[in-house]
């Protein structure tokens, strides 16, 4: 199983960028997590199948509507970790 930390930046918080992340994820059958950090990003961390992770990076690249995406530091996991779901932390 693969695994994929994303930091995302821009305009990404405040525009249902989370919960939009989840839904995507969701429909992937991804494992994981997004949540809002302290300096303004997004952190997204998803496990499951290698393909399933990509498209979800092709999608947080620009995000839901309301959202502008600047940047998207992509960190792959080795073994991921025991998730369950996908959590909006």
């Amino acid at each position: 199983m693969a695994a994929a930390r994303f930091l995302v930046r821009g305009k990404v918080q405040g525009v249902f960028f989370r919960a939009s992340a989840r839904e995507q994820a969701v429909k992937l059958g991804l494992r994981g997590y997004a949540k809002n950090l302290f300096d303004g990003r997004v952190e997204v961390l998803a496990a499951g199948d290698a393909d399933r992770i990509e498209t979800l990076a092709q999608w947080l690249r620009h995000g839901p509507p309301m959202a502008q995406v600047y940047a998207v530091e992509r960190s792959d996991i080795g073994d991921a970790p025991p998730l369950d779901g996908f959590e909006i932390l």
